[in-house]
């Protein structure tokens, strides 16, 4: 029996609309940003929520981020200081999610949040997920579209291959640009790596142990199914080869050397090297600096087994 796939539409007014019916009858539905696809859901509906993690098979403890489409929705949502309202006044709309004290009573489902009494928002610039915010008039929750530990999606194809039949519709407006999750800040320091650097926002990484207090703190994270071996200067017999700037392979992130390309590639370039025949995967050594630490912080958890 051929597995059922999901229904992809172009973004368009007439996908806009039917997205949002979705949302309002408590459904899941795939929608890119600038940073990767998001399944998003209203964030209001704990039912719906419970579908996305059901769909992404994704551990309960591990809160989700709220996309909103302006600082002023954030500001009914959570607390800013001083210092938050200065970020989200440079970085928003964009690949920024801030994690804050929660205000009461704000309808926020509690499995958003996991427990915690922080919430983690965004307010992202592309037009897809703008335009859902805006006609569907809901808080939406959003992680990335794919099977939890999976490789991240920047592409409809993406989030069709990894959850199929889980995800009733995907609005597709081709690939993304940033091709990497949001930078989490949370208490004035950077919990999660991501497009927008440290240097940029001169803030240093948070150290935390065990407790997951904003979303991508897992250890084994955007992991393909085969086995990854970081550093690779050259390819093992059994091995399909990332290459990055003078180190070739069977795939490149950038031959030139460019950071954001690598970083616009990467997800793409593993979906990739899971698809080939080879049964591991290997990657070339990638600079520590700039975004090169947000490309390195998703590759050594997706090389944690």
């Amino acid at each position: 029996m051929t597995a059922q796939i999901p229904r992809i539409l172009p973004l368009g007014e007439a996908a806009i609309a039917e997205a949002t019916a979705l949302i309002h009858a408590g459904g899941i539905v795939a929608v890119p940003t600038e940073t990767v696809y998001g399944l998003a859901a209203d964030a209001t509906n704990a039912e719906a929520v419970a579908c996305i993690y059901a769909a992404k098979d994704r551990p309960s403890f591990n809160p989700l981020i709220v996309h909103l489409p302006d600082r002023e929705s954030a500001e009914r949502i959570a607390v800013f200081d001083d210092a938050a309202l200065a970020l989200a006044e440079r970085w928003w709309p964009g690949p920024l999610t801030l994690v804050l004290p929660l205000r009461p009573n704000t309808g926020i489902a509690g499995l958003v949040t996991a427990g915690l009494d922080t919430i983690a928002l965004r307010v992202p610039a592309h037009r897809a997920m703008q335009a859902l915010l805006r006609v569907s008039g809901r808080p939406l929750a959003a992680p990335s579209a794919n099977a939890s530990n999976a490789i991240s999606p920047t592409r409809a194809a993406h989030v069709a291959a990894s959850l199929g039949n889980r995800v009733p519709l995907i609005l597709d407006d081709g690939p993304t640009t940033a091709g990497l999750e949001s930078t989490i800040v949370g208490n004035g320091a950077i919990l999660r790596p991501g497009p927008i650097t440290a240097e940029q926002l001169g803030l240093s990484a948070a150290s935390f142990g065990l407790k997951v207090t904003a979303p991508g703190q897992l250890a084994t994270h955007y992991a393909p199914a085969k086995p990854l071996r970081l550093d690779a200067t050259e390819r093992q017999d059994d091995e399909w080869l990332i290459g990055f700037g003078e180190i070739a392979g069977d795939d490149t992130l950038s031959a030139t050397g460019n950071l954001v390309e690598a970083a616009a590639r990467l997800f793409d370039a593993l979906h990739r090297a899971d698809a080939a025949a080879p049964p591991r995967i290997a990657i070339a050594p990638m600079p520590d600096s700039g975004i090169g630490a947000a490309i390195n912080d998703r590759l050594r958890r997706a090389a944690h087994r």
